[in-house]
């Protein structure tokens, strides 16, 4: 099954302990273009306060049960994924009291908060539900993470899901922010997820948050000059070509964030979309857009020079959203 779909941050932000509600009209709009595919990226602050990881609140899991439902509940496929866990984010990982690659207290919560999590869903199939186990694992060496730290905490949480779920189905991302292939975890059954934000400054100019496009000149597309190439549809397909080597040996690949932030004239994004999307069907991968609504959704977003139509009740951008239609190989 090739999945296609959306990043819903709906129990994402950091910066609030109120979780949002489950947006039933979004998911409705998805089904009606044809999606199939929700990832569900948590900030496990929400349920645990103050680093006390064996209390978790059971009104915000309450909470977690519903979103699955409504997801599952529209024959729409869920990623459960960690995006902030215990003891690492890629977004303020220095704000987390342990760290998840050189503490055992953080190893030990996360292996304990997916266990939990295979207990608590274990009624849904593997075709209904997986799991992503941490957004975006940082680069090598970054926060004391090397790919041996890596590669034992991914084979502990796969064995401890796998005692009380033996079949379900498990993503891991790439390290690196996801851009990093990882064949030495190839053995495990695992779809390994990467990401569609290269090059950088096409794709975060102007983000407040991105210290590596921070001064950078206004980018074109193609002939973009990022990190000492020149990026083009050429280039695109380069950077992938670690992972197509892992999905030539069967492991399933899947992209799940991509996405352009909208200080970008909306004219070099679609030249961008466009060989994104070409690149991700010559390769035969689905895709989730990192986000529905919002500064790099599909709807609401403020690139200039945008096409926006009505579809249905909801104003998109037409080009963006015929584009990823198109892509989708269901």
């Amino acid at each position: 099954m090739k999945y296609y779909g959306f990043n819903f941050q709906w129990m994402y932000n950091s910066h609030s302990q109120k979780a949002a509600e489950c947006d039933e009209r979004a998911l409705d709009f998805m089904c009606a273009m044809g999606c199939n595919f929700v990832r569900l990226p948590l900030n496990y602050w929400f349920w645990i306060r103050n680093f006390n990881y064996d209390e978790a609140d059971e009104s915000v899991l309450q909470k977690i049960d519903g979103f699955l439902h409504a997801v599952i509940s529209r024959n729409l496929h869920c990623s459960l994924n960690l995006h902030r866990a215990p003891g690492y984010c890629i977004n303020g990982a220095e704000l987390e009291k342990h760290n998840l690659w050189t503490d055992e207290a953080a190893q030990t919560a996360f292996i304990n908060q997916w266990k939990a999590f295979s207990k608590r869903y274990n009624h849904y199939t593997e075709d209904q539900l997986s799991f992503d186990l941490l957004n975006e694992p940082p680069n090598i060496d970054q926060y004391g993470c090397t790919r041996e730290i890596h590669e034992k905490l991914v084979r502990k949480t796969v064995s401890a899901i796998r005692s009380v779920s033996p079949h379900r189905p498990i993503t891991i991302d790439g390290l690196g922010g996801g851009n990093l292939a990882m064949p030495e975890l190839s053995d495990l059954g695992l779809t390994m997820s990467t990401r569609g934000y290269q090059p950088m400054a096409v794709t975060h100019y102007k983000a407040s948050w991105c210290a590596e496009t921070k001064g950078i000149a206004e980018p074109v597309y193609p002939k973009t000059l990022y990190a000492g190439k020149t990026w083009d549809i050429d280039a695109i397909r380069a950077h992938y070509e670690p992972w197509a080597a892992l999905a030539k040996k069967g492991v399933p690949v899947h992209v799940g964030e991509f996405g352009c932030y909208d200080s970008v004239d909306n004219e070099i994004a679609l030249r961008w979309f466009k060989d994104l999307f070409k690149v991700f069907n010559e390769l035969g991968w689905g895709y989730a857009l990192w986000e529905f609504k919002g500064s790099f959704g599909i709807i609401d977003h403020k690139r200039p020079n945008t096409r926006h139509e009505k579809i249905g009740s909801y104003t998109v951008d037409r080009d963006l959203y015929e584009l990823f239609k198109d892509g989708m190989q269901i």
